[in-house]
């Protein structure tokens, strides 16, 4: 069993903030960003577990790098609790459908979040794959690449779109630099 003060790595794997209270260490309020590693102590982590929706902020979200920590803690896990970004994209590109269809069956809930990322962003172009993904999580991979490109589309077409003259103006230069020589509208009183 893990001591309290042992330090342990623990990363965000979902593309959102996490962040939990505890209030039997000070109310001490910790923010993960999408990504963000920070280090903790074991102690912290327990009393995580403690709270409500801790155990589930710790199963889901957050990826613990030791494997004692994460036995203890959550007990066993599947393989895929532990996917990084880079297995992720491995698993997109070279991953069989197989594979593929395992890790959303049994992977925790941020790393289906990441994997939807990341098919949008690297244009999943696995059909097969495409219809997995849609079948066991109701995400459309097809229409979030065309909505993404569709944005950066109106994107480029207003940063490119500059209005070109044809022609040249009716109003010769030479008249906006002489003094105006009409009367003026007001009667002056005195």
């Amino acid at each position: 069993m893990l001591e309290d003060k042992t330090v342990i790595t623990v990363s965000n794997r979902d593309n959102g903030s996490v962040g939990y209270t505890i209030p039997d260490l000070g109310n001490l309020h910790r923010t993960f960003q999408p990504g963000e590693t920070k280090e903790v102590t074991m102690g912290e982590l327990r009393k995580l577990s403690y709270l409500p929706g801790g155990l589930s902020i710790l199963k889901n979200l957050l990826i613990i790098d030791n494997k004692e920590a994460v036995e203890e803690l959550i007990g066993e896990v599947e393989p895929e609790y532990y996917y990084t970004e880079e297995d992720i994209k491995k698993l997109i590109t070279e991953g069989s459908l197989e594979q593929f269809e395992d890790c959303l069956d049994f992977a925790p809930r941020g790393t289906i979040n990441l994997l939807k990322k990341l098919s949008v962003e690297m244009k999943l172009n696995d059909m097969a794959k495409r219809k997995a993904l849609l079948a066991a999580t109701g995400f459309n991979v097809t229409n979030a690449i065309n909505a993404n490109e569709a944005s950066v589309e109106d994107d480029s077409d207003e940063t490119e779109t500059k209005s070109k003259r044809r022609a040249a103006s009716i109003k010769d230069d030479s008249d906006t630099k002489t003094r105006r020589t009409t009367t003026s509208r007001y009667n002056v009183v005195k």
